[in-house]
Order: structure tokens, then sequence, then C-alpha cells
């Protein structure tokens, strides 16, 4: 038996990559329902200030064709507590190298008082899509 019942985790997904698939089959692993929030375009732009080289929908169409993936929608927040209250669910997967922030300590905190537990999951190391926009911007490439 799984330890939760829904799941929820989020990201651009842009230019996915096996530490993306990764996230979210660990996930799955641990729930029976896994739904997956995919940044838009405009949050992105907001937090990272760049522009995902693959559209919104693409992002959201490639995540949601997976077999991990019960329901994938496109996101305008960062706030699990927002999203929680749309998309009631029993834990938010993150990777590992996420935890001891700041900002996912204080969602512990707001998420705890729901019920919801926030689950770090172990990061890939040596794969990000932000090292492949660089490996594709190097001459040569």
């Amino acid at each position: 038996m799984k330890p939760y019942k829904i799941g929820y985790t989020q990201g651009v997904f842009d230019l996915f990559h096996v530490g993306h698939l990764n996230l979210l089959e660990k996930a799955k692993e641990q729930c029976d329902f896994l739904i997956v929030g995919v940044n838009s375009d405009e949050l992105v732009k907001t937090y990272k200030h760049k522009t995902p080289l693959i559209p919104e929908d693409q992002r959201r169409r490639i995540v949601e064709a997976l077999k991990a993936v019960d329901q994938c929608f496109l996101v305008d927040t960062l706030d699990k507590e927002i999203i929680w209250k749309e998309h009631p669910f029993d834990a938010v997967f993150i990777g590992d190298d996420w935890k001891g922030n700041e900002r996912w300590k204080q969602t512990e905190e707001q998420l705890s008082r729901h019920g919801a537990k926030v689950v770090y999951l172990k990061y890939t190391d040596g794969v990000s899509s932000s090292a492949l926009r660089q490996k594709i911007a190097e001459p040569g490439n």
C-alpha cells in the first residue's frame, strides 16, 4: 500500500529530461493518484526571469502523456497552499536539493495545517534544464 492517496508536484519541465522523469516516477511510487502542475510561461518569467524554450501548452502535453501522471494542468502560482485549496492533496513532492530552503520550510508549516506533508525525493545529480541550455549554446552544438 502506498503512503499517500493523492500526491502533487510542480515544475517548469522545460527541455524534459531524465531528472524530470525520475521525480515523477518516484512521486507516483508513493501515491495512488499523482497531480502535476506545469508552471505557466508567465509564472516562469516572473520568478526565473527567463522564458521557457518549450511553450507551456506543449510542456503540459508532454507531462500529461506520461503514465506516472494522473492529472495535469497549468499553474500560475508557486504557493502550494493556494493549489491545495483547489486540488487537495496529501503530499507534495519536491527534489531534496530544496530541503532546508526557507520557502519550503514555510510551505511545510502551511500545508501541515491542512494535514498535507512535504516529501523530499532524491534529486538526480548531473542533469538540469539549465545545464542543457548551456550545452546547447556552446559552439559546435
